[in-house]
């Protein structure tokens, strides 16, 4: 057992792609030694999404403490400043107690926060938001790209005319601001968060393998209800699928099949299609990351060669 003896200049990450057995791994450690776990998942942080997100279980969250979880609306945003910002507070809080950090998910944009720091950009302002959504239903996401084209060409040049909510951002600080996105950025420098994150990946050996497990955990999905969770998320009346959690892999091709632009079958593939490219962008940016420590998702027991490994233990003794 790794003795409850916690180094407070660090922090743990598990990270990982989707499906690679975070969650688990996350838990094994927090048997042995006193952890909170904080959830570095862009899609947990939504309440009323639970299946198609592989949201822990009530046992699970009730087994060892859980941050950034099921604390805002499907219909509301949460940005990587925020995330930095709730992630700072909540690592000094739960390093007071005595115990150890664990960030744990998948949202590598998050995680780069972290390690590299963010840019100095105004927060949101809901009510410009709320205009900018608007306007967007109205007029439809390409034609708010073409709007960003004529004040900042730099920033809509690297962004795919769809991705609506990196566009509204765009126009969102230009219109609190007066300057454009890449403007601000060119002046500014990034900050690294002030603690040391000791980085554990699970990563797989053989991704064919984590392939079919992704196609059979969104079977599993499918079987316990996630097109039923979206009707009800449809029948809020708040919702729409140009939303960020909306956007969440699973979720868009469930409320695509709903209005019909897909049947059941064309829907399953397209899932299973969208999260293997989300595994492919995970994995990209771990090789970034030569200071990692790898460990084979696919081995016997992923879990245990974690809590043995020697960085763990020194990190923990």
């Amino acid at each position: 057992m790794l003795a409850p003896q916690i180094n407070n200049t660090k922090i743990l990450a598990i990270m990982g792609p989707t499906a690679s057995g975070k969650t688990a791994a996350a838990l094994a450690i927090a048997k042995h030694t006193p952890s909170e776990i904080i959830s570095v998942d862009s899609a947990l942080v939504y309440r009323e999404m639970n299946i198609g997100t592989a949201k822990p279980s009530a046992t699970e969250l009730a087994s060892v403490p859980h941050h950034l979880i099921d604390i805002i609306s499907p219909a509301e945003s949460y940005s990587v400043a925020h995330f930095l910002h709730d992630t700072k507070r909540l690592v000094t809080e739960i390093q007071q107690r005595g115990n150890l950090p664990i960030l744990v998910g998948g949202t590598m944009m998050y995680f780069n926060a972290l390690i590299k720091g963010l840019d100095d950009l105004p927060v949101a302002n809901p009510a410009i938001r709320a205009e900018l959504d608007a306007e967007a239903l109205r007029t439809g996401v390409p034609a708010l790209h073409a709007r960003l084209e004529k004040i900042d060409p730099i920033t809509a040049a690297r962004l795919k005319p769809n991705d609506s909510q990196r566009i509204q951002r765009a126009l969102e600080i230009y219109a609190i601001t007066g300057q454009s996105m890449s403007a601000l950025l060119a002046l500014q420098t990034k900050a690294a968060t002030p603690f040391q994150m000791l980085a554990l990946s699970l990563e797989p050996s053989d991704r064919s393998v984590l392939h079919q497990r992704i196609s059979d955990r969104f079977d599993l999905m499918l079987e316990q209800g996630l097109l039923d969770e979206v009707r009800q998320l449809r029948l809020r009346g708040d919702l729409h699928p140009d939303l960020p959690s909306m956007r969440c892999v699973g979720y868009r091709q469930a409320w695509d099949h709903l209005d019909g632009l897909y049947d059941r079958q064309q829907m399953r593939e397209l899932g299973i299609i969208a999260t293997r490219q989300l595994v492919k962008r995970q994995l990209t940016w771990l090789r970034s990351m030569p200071e990692r420590i790898i460990i084979d998702c696919l081995a016997a027991n992923p879990s245990v060669d974690i809590l043995h490994h020697a960085a763990l233990e020194k990190l923990i003794n």
